[in-house]
């Protein structure tokens, strides 16, 4: 970080001290002023990742946040510097809270290890629900307007499972694997994320027309989940379908839920409908800990080194995670700077139409804290 910390530069940063006595002032209590602190895993990840991940660390440093980062440098494109998994895996399950950037996955074609570091993650954390809130964001214009929907899709099964062998030369086969227990669990998931946020409609998203076995115990799952929450209304939609009425109207869906490919497509459609992967921020959950990354896994490799990456995913996944571990008005102090700057429109990454850089961008998140 050290040396990405010299490539962007802290000039701009030199007023974030004063600033921070401004930003304590609004955040006065218990919050701004308790001795205890919270330590959480941070993992860069990949591409633009560290830039982000700076962005970042730089925010919660002029909001006085009274978060420590514990942090790995975890990649599987460059081994050599990457440290163990089961160091991170071990310091996530201490502080039950990580944040975390984009992995890259390499494509090893018929050699090399199948399952990946993110399959490994999700697998010995049991990071099984995935929580991705696509909304729309002041001061974006998109094709469409207010669209407030919650993706969660199921990430420890299905056909992102490495269960793969070629048979014979030139015929390979795929195992893809549902279970009851998993589906039913993420069935739960969804409907308890309704009611606890006062959503109305949990639309479940499969393929049980044609894959009749495996889609179907999914269906019938959330199904059987369903009659114990009967405020709720349970939709069922078709994923071919989904995409289509996803992109011409996407303010019908309020919750969906998904098995793990299905869900992969439509959180990043759903991205795009708001602005792109520079601005969701999702989370991946497990009974004992949350880790938070962007939604759209996209590691944005061209860019890295050219200071163009927009922060706004990242900053997000922050602010959840203040609302996570009980720091809710330092969450909402970054949040209204992050809406702020967005609506006023001055500042937009190249992504969103502008011209301006990562280090612009934070810049203005800063300016914008109080």
């Amino acid at each position: 970080m050290s040396i990405l910390a010299k490539t962007l530069g802290r000039t701009f940063f030199q007023a974030a001290a004063v600033r921070a006595l401004h930003v304590s002032a609004a955040v006065s209590g218990a919050e701004t002023y308790s001795a205890n602190r919270t330590t959480c895993t941070l993992v860069p990840g990949d591409g633009v990742g560290p830039e982000l991940v700076y962005s970042l660390q730089e925010v919660f440093k002029a909001a006085n946040v009274p978060v420590d980062f514990e942090a790995f440098f975890l990649s599987e494109i460059n081994p050599v510097l990457s440290a163990k998994l089961e160091d991170v895996v071990a310091s996530i399950r201490k502080n039950k809270v990580c944040i975390k950037g984009i992995l890259a996955t390499p494509d090893y074609s018929n050699e090399g290890e199948l399952q990946t570091l993110n399959m490994k993650l999700r697998t010995e954390l049991d990071l099984y629900a995935n929580v991705v809130h696509v909304r729309s964001l002041p001061g974006v214009k998109t094709r469409h307007d207010n669209i407030d929907t919650v993706i969660i899709r199921e990430q420890t099964e299905g056909e992102y499972s490495a269960l793969e062998h070629e048979s014979v030369p030139g015929i390979v086969e795929c195992l893809k694997i549902v279970t009851a227990k998993k589906s039913m669990r993420i069935a739960k998931f969804a409907f308890d994320y309704a009611t606890k946020n006062n959503r109305k409609k949990v639309t479940a998203v499969h393929k049980a027309n044609i894959m009749k076995l495996g889609d179907g115990l999914f269906l019938k799952s959330c199904e059987k989940v369903s009659k114990l929450y009967p405020r709720i209304e349970l939709d069922k939609m078709i994923v071919d379908n989904t995409t289509m009425q996803m992109v011409s109207n996407p303010n019908q869906f309020d919750v969906m839920v998904t098995p793990n490919l299905y869900g992969a497509i439509v959180d990043n459609l759903a991205s795009g409908l708001v602005g792109g992967a520079g601005v969701v921020a999702g989370a991946s959950y497990s009974a004992d800990a949350v880790v938070f990354e962007p939604g759209a896994r996209h590691i944005f490799a061209q860019a890295v080194g050219k200071n163009v990456a927009n922060p706004t995913a990242m900053l997000m996944c922050g602010t959840k995670m203040l609302r996570h571990i009980n720091l809710p008005t330092y969450s909402e102090v970054i949040q209204n700077a992050i809406n702020q700057v967005l609506k006023d429109g001055k500042i937009r990454t190249k992504d969103l139409g502008g011209q301006s850089t990562t280090q612009d961008f934070t810049r203005a998140i800063i300016a914008n804290l109080h």
